[in-house]
């Protein structure tokens, strides 16, 4: 391999880069608007719900349950509850709306609560929205224990206390989304100034003049993959630090772990890079890679942990996340800006990245065609 015919081939892609500096600014503007808009969008608590309180009872244990939901009200705007009368008009406007929830105390309840019996209470819940009736069946839940708990407590409580000790800090949603972002940013650099532009290349014509020089394949595909590398790389570096200070993961400023951070950003971009160039290697209408492309960022992104964990997609979707590149990305940058831990937890995640870099380069030589 000729690395001055390889260092010529980079030097042009790197000066018409520099040239639209543009491309940078959207490379890097656009993951940073997604990390603000979805981080602030998702994972915020649900606040100002409207419950309805059939109360059918009037009992003393009703009313500490009661009082609970307007200290509620009180403490945070969490709950707004809405005296019904009837449970049927509260069930109507559950479904029509007006209202979040309904809770039915029952009659008899406070005597039952005295009692030692096991008492009930109704909860009706709009399960089309699985986040809003999930957070209001916690917080009537914890609602109606705590009123429970208020009447005379035996000698001897049989009630097992568990005390959870948090590892980490309070991790907000956009906190927690940055290692994502940071993944599908050098994604769509990948896209953007990898081999698709050489595609761009052969539309106009001008790859004609790599034809008709000594430059082998492999001196083109590797040329190619090192000019997107080191575009993918500035920007995710540049991304990385702006979205962590701005997330609040100021640990990555730290000497070894800003190292660190260097060196997985360049091997995940290789690792993009390659396997982009190995997508487009037989193509060459420049449309149709962007076709796929859009459909693998959906198919690469979503079950690599980035938002929603592994642990909780279905089989199937398990496997593909084993050899998603983005999961062992996403993972060994989760480690590195949330975790704090040893820079020696990435080794896996990095081994396996080379590897996948590896093959996919071989497999973009082999595939490349040098001719018109």
């Amino acid at each position: 391999m000729n690395a001055q015919r390889v260092g010529a081939i980079i030097e042009r892609e790197l000066r018409k880069f520099v040239r639209t500096p543009m491309i940078l600014v959207m490379t890097l503007l656009i993951p940073i608007l997604q990390l603000f808009v979805l981080g602030n969008a998702y994972g915020g608590r649900a606040l100002h719900l409207n419950v309805a309180v059939v109360d059918e009872d009037g009992g003393p244990a009703a009313r500490r349950v009661r009082e609970g939901l307007y200290a509620m009200q009180t403490n945070g705007d969490m709950l707004r509850p809405v005296a019904y009368e009837t449970e049927a008009q509260a069930a109507e406007d559950v479904r029509h709306g007006k209202v979040q929830g309904a809770l039915v105390i029952p009659a008899q309840f406070s005597r039952r609560v005295y009692a030692g019996e096991r008492p009930h209470i109704g909860l009706l819940l709009d399960n089309t929205d699985n986040v809003i009736s999930a957070t209001l069946r916690g917080l009537v839940v914890g609602a109606v224990n705590k009123a429970v708990r208020e009447r005379v407590a035996p000698r001897v409580s049989a009630v097992v206390s568990l005390d959870a000790v948090e590892l980490y800090p309070y991790v907000p949603y956009m906190r927690y989304m940055l290692p994502g972002v940071i993944s599908l940013g050098l994604f769509m650099s990948a896209m953007i100034g990898g081999a698709i532009l050489y595609l761009d290349d052969k539309q106009r014509g001008v790859h004609e003049g790599y034809l008709v020089t000594p430059i082998t394949k492999a001196e083109l595909v590797i040329a190619q993959m090192l000019s997107g590398t080191i575009k993918a790389s500035v920007g995710g570096v540049l991304l990385a630090i702006v979205g962590a200070l701005a997330a609040g993961a100021t640990q990555v400023l730290q000497p070894a772990r800003l190292a660190a951070l260097v060196v997985l950003v360049i091997l995940v971009s290789v690792s993009f890079m390659s396997m982009t160039s190995c997508i487009v290697a037989r193509m060459s209408n420049p449309i149709l890679p962007r076709a796929i492309f859009g459909m693998l960022n959906t198919l690469l992104y979503f079950p690599s942990g980035a938002v929603y964990p592994t642990q909780g997609l279905p089989g199937w979707l398990r496997m593909v996340s084993r050899v998603d590149p983005f999961t062992y990305a996403v993972h060994a940058l989760r480690v590195l800006l949330l975790k704090g831990a040893a820079v020696s937890v990435l080794l896996p995640d990095l081994l396996f990245l080379a590897a996948f870099a590896t093959a996919m380069t071989a497999g973009s030589v082999m595939l490349f065609r040098r001719t018109l």
